[in-house]
């Protein structure tokens, strides 16, 4: 692989396929691909965040508490982010499209058996299943895409639809998420992805054809993959429980401490082994190693800001499940627009122009939602800085997706897969545990009142007006409700300054470390791989 010297990668030719690639693709329409593996990439990418919305509905049916609904969604994130960098290099060297038809079968039988869930055990399980069957599917799908399209402008479309859909995803999986739990019922949120997930294994054969590198034979790194799951599995586990278990206990500085010299003894075996999981010349490649360091912000910006909207759009203002997921939409479909004006970007002007323009809307969108108010509305509060954010999310995704692979070896799409992923889950697990402490310590300052209490309230109230109780019998809960309101909007104002700054930061590093213009754009086009 040729390296920098210091200036950015040096591009150089090569065929489209290395010696240590197998790969074919004669005579099937790529474009039918992409819309498959588009499908099945959304499908994992909103099953984070549809659960969030039924979580009330799936404790009053399971009589669980709210320490364990949490691991509803932390057992999912745990496992998906744990494994993402073993599922990818897996992926390359046992078949990409192999370990995407796993990946569905495990996801597709985990979904339906945590619809069928009786107790919170089978539940988190389930859940736990899932994000395995997640971590398998999500390296290949953007692998996959690298393998069928030579980089340059076709590549940048379908990487530009794979970016609509991670922005969009978690939009969409609120409003999916309303939707069933409101009309249907919280099992229906996972049971809907059988049908998906077993179809699309089932058109995979005729759409996708294999593609893996020839390395297998080498020996596999077994110690570089228990050390790298365990370390990474004990930085998310660490992150997501640090507000349940307190920042300072033993439990989450052991588990940081134990993740580093995990982490550590990965890289010195990788550093020895004949045939590493990661080979860690990728990060010669300086965007390889940009993109994955701006990607731990860009996850910590933004992957909360669906946490902390729906917050503000529940407990604060009232609504239901299923008119919070409606009012996701603007965001959602303003996403998906500007991550197709800004694939075109990347071909004319190279990704970092549209990657700052990116983060410098998205700055701003999160400074604008920090001025919500406890009194205020959907319209006034929450839908400008919604588009503003969501074109934001849409040119930050394709850009940084394109340059996460741009310059890689065939044979190590998987990985380079892989990488990204992984930063963007431990750059969400970061960013969420640190600004729902900053959020949790602001909302306490004010009210002591948890949701659950002033969802009970809220009913007592409702009760005693339909008994048509006098303004006097009515007074001391619409305080305290008054008093949760302001505290879950100060909360999210304070939350949300904290996730601009975390903007803020990727803005400053992408500056200093991507390097993609518009030379670089001419020599990605006139080059085949670096390798």
């Amino acid at each position: 692989m040729s390296s920098s010297n210091g200036t950015g990668p040096t591009l150089s030719k090569s065929t489209d396929s290395t010696p240590h690639e197998v790969a074919t693709h004669g005579g099937r329409n790529p474009w039918l691909a992409v819309a498959l593996l588009g499908l099945v990439q959304l499908m994992i990418v909103l099953d984070a965040s549809i659960t969030n919305v039924a979580l009330p509905s799936i404790g009053a049916d399971l009589k669980m508490d709210e320490s364990a609904l949490s691991w509803v969604v932390n057992g999912y994130i745990l496992v998906f982010g744990g494994l993402l960098l073993l599922g990818g290099r897996m992926g390359d060297l046992l078949g990409r499209r192999k370990l995407f038809m796993v990946g569905l079968v495990i996801f597709s039988l985990a979904s339906l058996f945590s619809g069928f869930a009786t107790q919170e055990w089978h539940l988190i399980a389930a859940r736990c299943v899932q994000g395995m069957g997640g971590a398998i599917i999500a390296p290949s799908v953007l692998a996959i895409i690298a393998s069928l399209f030579t980089e340059g402008p076709e590549r940048n479309k379908a990487l530009g639809v794979l970016g609509a859909i991670a922005g969009s995803g978690g939009a969409i999986g609120v409003l999916l998420g309303g939707i069933l739990t409101d009309k249907l019922s919280w099992e229906w949120i996972f049971w809907v992805n059988v049908p998906v997930g077993l179809i699309a294994c089932a058109l995979t054969p005729f759409l996708l054809d294999e593609s893996r590198s020839g390395e297998l034979d080498q020996g596999f790194d077994f110690f570089g993959a228990i050390t790298v799951t365990s370390g990474i599995a004990a930085l998310v586990y660490a992150l997501v429980d640090a507000n349940n278990a307190g920042w300072g206990s033993g439990q989450t500085i052991g588990l940081l401490v134990g993740s580093a010299v995990l982490l550590g003894a990965f890289v010195l075996i990788e550093n020895h082994v004949k045939s590493p999981l990661v080979r860690l010349g990728i990060f010669k490649n300086r965007n390889v190693a940009g993109s994955n360091i701006v990607s731990v912000v860009i996850g910590a910006a933004l992957f909360s800001m669906f946490f902390f909207i729906t917050l503000y759009l529940q407990p604060a203002l009232g609504l239901t499940p299923l008119q919070t997921g409606v009012r996701y939409l603007p965001l959602a479909v303003s996403i998906i627009f500007s991550a197709g004006i800004a694939s075109a970007l990347v071909t004319k002007l190279g990704a970092k122009t549209p990657l700052l323009m990116g983060l410098a809307l998205t700055m701003v969108g999160l400074l604008w939602f920090t001025q919500v108010s406890a009194d205020g509305s959907w319209l006034i509060d929450v839908l400008g800085p919604s588009v503003v954010a969501g074109a934001g999310l849409g040119f930050v995704f394709v850009p940084i997706t394109i340059v996460a692979v741009t310059g890689v070896a065939h044979e190590e799409n998987g990985l380079a897969s892989g990488l990204i992923n992984t930063t963007q889950q431990v750059g969400g697990a970061v960013g969420l545990a640190a600004l729902a402490a900053v959020y949790n310590h602001r909302k306490e300052q004010i009210t002591d009142l948890a949701p659950n209490a002033a969802g009970a309230l809220s009913g007592k109230l409702e009760a005693l007006k339909a008994e048509g109780a006098a303004p006097a019998q009515m007074q001391d809960i619409q305080m305290q409700l008054g008093q949760f309101a302001k505290g879950v909007t100060e909360g999210v104002q304070s939350a949300f300054w904290g996730g601009a700054m975390f903007a803020f930061a990727g803005l400053i590093l992408g500056i200093v470390l991507i390097r993609s213009g518009k030379e670089d754009v001419a020599a990605a086009h006139a080059a085949g791989p670096m390798v």
